[in-house]
């Protein structure tokens, strides 16, 4: 079923898991070799972590944090850090609530490299991100502390596939001066030119450009670069039968005076998600043998939110590269989710919860989540609807500009009648009532994702 963003209404206004939420014992899973904290506390920190964290050393007395076998568990589990930028936001270097942890988590926010920008713009009385003077953690150390966590990090039992440590792939912080990344070996390289965002405003456009794909392409691997001050950018494909807008055209979703362009209003209502990121790097696999269909002669609205809150223009520029295999590899055709709730009102003043149900009438395999939503929000929590596991919490963020793009292996199913409940709190802390908006002052609730069919 195709979801489409609704902006009828709004121009006439303007004209798994080890163990359960509830706490169920961690079970093990045979299949999985191995103590995941074992291997946490010989793999990753005795190899890059001890030689500082240990006792006498200059680091561990200033930190007070030592990651020494005999000590490291109860160092970290629901201990409040020294920090007190950290301990004043309630943070503890790891709990066990699972989820909500990760955002929880000083040694989460000290150890993330590719969440980097969060760190240094929200957090610069953090410090620095960690190892000190040494290359991040690799993308598959992350991902298994970060399994860890989310599995509310037991000291026993083997919760984590090691063989998630096989990716030995390093984030790379980009260069102070933005340019274009390495073409893809298999792929192509998509690009949003420069354009200029005014001092103290937010410039929304969009642009409907063909890809130069003269065959089909599954795309397995996507990554997203922008420059700085980004608020999102999403890519669109159109429903069938759409009007189509002018290809290379620039269409503004506002005049320089702030009153919206009826027509770019119009072109949104048949978009159907593709892909879309806040993080300002973003690098996304998809599980082996799934793909996203690209069929020839593509072309693709590309659509880029620049919030300028300085008084300088600033300039804003997107790099997308999309990475393919062959046909012959693709066992999964993926599928894009798309879940908007454009009917609601927070009241002044008010700190008020949102939930809607989404139902599916046939099977899915959901492997990606993310979110959407604006500055009010304080948290955005994705359960699982129906079924045996009916209300199980699968997605927490409480920060709105940086929403996680949550992966899933194995894959969350879905059986026909099952489906997901957003539920999104906000605090409308001004004397006006929001509804559904598209600046950052107003406010979204949207589940973006990925599934394929069995």
């Amino acid at each position: 079923m195709v979801q489409r963003i609704s902006v009828l209404l709004f121009i006439a206004l303007i004209g798994t898991s080890c163990h359960d939420e509830k706490g169920d014992p961690v079970v093990s899973d045979p299949e999985i070799a191995g103590g995941t904290w074992d291997v946490i506390q010989s793999r990753i920190f005795e190899a890059k972590c001890v030689s500082c964290h240990r006792a006498g050393n200059t680091f561990a007395t200033q930190s007070g944090l030592i990651l020494t076998a005999d000590v490291a568990y109860e160092q970290l589990i629901n201990v409040i850090p020294k920090n007190q930028a950290a301990a004043d936001n309630q943070l503890v270097r790891v709990g066990r609530s699972g989820l909500p942890s990760l955002s929880n988590s000083f040694l989460w926010e000290k150890i993330n490299a590719p969440n980097f920008e969060h760190f240094y713009s929200d957090h610069p009385e953090y410090g620095e991100l960690m190892p000190l003077n040494l290359p991040p953690l690799t993308n598959g150390e992350l991902e298994f502390i970060r399994q860890w966590i989310i599995k509310r990090a037991p000291e026993a039992g083997s919760v984590v596939s090691e063989d998630i440590l096989l990716d030995s792939t390093i984030f790379l912080f980009p260069n102070d001066s933005f340019q274009a990344p390495a073409q893809p070996a298999q792929g192509i390289q998509l690009h949003l030119e420069q354009f200029p965002v005014a001092p103290n405003y937010e410039r929304e456009l969009f642009k409907y450009q063909l890809l130069g794909n003269t065959e089909d392409l599954y795309m397995n691997r996507i990554q997203i670069q922008m420059r700085k001050g980004s608020h999102h950018f999403i890519l669109y494909d159109f429903a069938p039968g759409a009007t189509l807008p002018a290809l290379n055209d620039i269409r503004d979703l506002r005049y320089e005076n702030g009153t919206y362009v009826v027509s770019t209003l119009l072109s949104m209502q048949d978009q159907i998600y593709f892909f879309g990121t806040q993080l300002r790097i973003t690098d996304y696999t998809f599980p082996p043998g799934v793909a996203l269909k690209i069929p020839a002669n593509k072309a693709l609205d590309f659509n880029s939110h620049y919030a300028n809150y300085t008084n300088d223009t600033v300039t804003g520029e997107v790099y997308v590269n999309v990475h393919t295999i062959d046909r012959s590899e693709v066992v999964h055709e993926a599928q894009n989710l798309f879940l908007n709730n454009t009917s609601f009102i927070l009241p002044a003043n008010q700190v008020t919860t949102l939930t809607e149900d989404y139902r599916f009438s046939n099977t899915r395999k959901v492997f990606m989540l993310t979110s959407h939503a604006h500055q009010q929000m304080l948290e955005f929590k994705i359960r699982i609807k129906g079924g045996a596991r009916d209300g199980e919490l699968v997605y927490f963020t409480d920060d709105w500009e940086h929403p996680p793009l949550m992966k899933y292996d194995p894959p969350i199913t879905l059986n026909p009648g099952e489906g997901l409940t957003a539920e999104a709190t906000y605090d409308n802390n001004t004397n006006r009532n929001l509804t559904f908006g598209f600046l950052s002052t107003d406010e979204m609730m949207i589940i973006f994702g990925a599934y394929y069919e069995p």
